[in-house]
């Protein structure tokens, strides 16, 4: 070792190689999973898609974040991951604290970077939120925004049933358009220009929303901001991985050929198969 080298440098480069944990409900996560494998390329990836037991949205939370635990658990000490990425809203707000106080890695959600790049969009100060009614009933999206101590004026919007559209395969047509329209008019009434997709799964379905917010109001998704916190607190660490191309890792506790032929129609070719994983607290 050289005179100059820190003596927590080997250390930091055997944490480097493992894998980065990412976890969702289930399909809506992989929009998270397809960012962070574009941005950090050389990193592996563990996605973890908890098929058998979502909906989240419409759960207690006390419920989700004990899923959102299993989940943190399985991913540490069976994959041994160095970083946690809570894809996914929901889990997010009922779990990310407690997430942080129990394991002694990074671990980041989607809801402050979310929040971040909204209001960095909007030229009116006045943003929509659209997410889970378990999401949109925390709270969790107007404490985030009161801690960036910002003026602008922020209207929330609970969309039960988007997500169970998107777990089918089904991000277009009549039934969802009508859904949208439905859902959509407090925000289409609060005249705001920039809105955050409050679901990780509500991308599939920015065509629709677009069509019913109008072309003037931005659509902000956390996938991309999500990847960005992940790389910079890589950074900040010393746990960025640049030593060849990274591998990734699917895992279902659901029908894992029904998420293989779903994901890969959503994500892309890294998900040609999923492995099965069965959770203690069956739904």
């Amino acid at each position: 070792m050289s005179a100059h080298a820190s003596p927590e440098a080997p250390y930091a480069a055997s944490v480097a190689t493992r894998p980065i944990g990412v976890f969702d409900s289930g399909f809506g996560g992989l929009t998270v999973a397809r960012a962070i494998i574009d941005l950090l390329p050389d990193e592996d990836v563990v996605y973890l898609g908890d098929t058998g037991r979502y909906p989240y949205g419409s759960k207690p939370q006390e419920v989700v974040r004990d899923h959102a635990l299993e989940i943190a658990d399985h991913l540490v000490t069976e994959h041994d991951v160095k970083f946690l990425v809570v894809a996914c809203n929901t889990a997010t707000a009922a779990a990310l604290d407690v997430l942080r106080a129990s394991h002694d890695i990074p671990v980041v959600g989607v809801i402050e970077p979310g929040v971040r790049a909204v209001v960095e969009r909007t030229d009116s100060r006045r943003i929509g939120v659209i997410g889970t009614v378990g999401t949109v009933g925390s709270g969790a999206y107007e404490k985030a925004l009161a801690e960036l101590d910002s003026d602008v004026v922020m209207t929330t919007c609970a969309c039960p049933g988007l997500v169970e559209f998107v777990e089918r395969g089904e991000t277009s047509g009549p039934q969802v358009r009508i859904l949208v329209e439905r859902l959509l008019q407090p925000i289409v009434d609060a005249h705001v220009d920039a809105l955050l997709l409050g679901c990780t799964h509500y991308p599939y379905l920015a065509r629709e929303i677009k069509a019913v917010v109008g072309p003037d109001v931005v659509l902000v998704s956390s996938a991309d901001e999500t990847a960005f916190a992940v790389a910079d607190r890589l950074n900040e660490l010393g746990l960025r991985r640049s030593d060849g191309r990274g591998t990734s890792m699917f895992i279902s506790s659901g029908d894992v050929a029904a998420f293989t032929r779903l994901g890969s129609r959503l994500l892309g070719p890294e998900l040609a198969d999923a492995h099965s994983w069965r959770p203690q607290h069956a739904p």
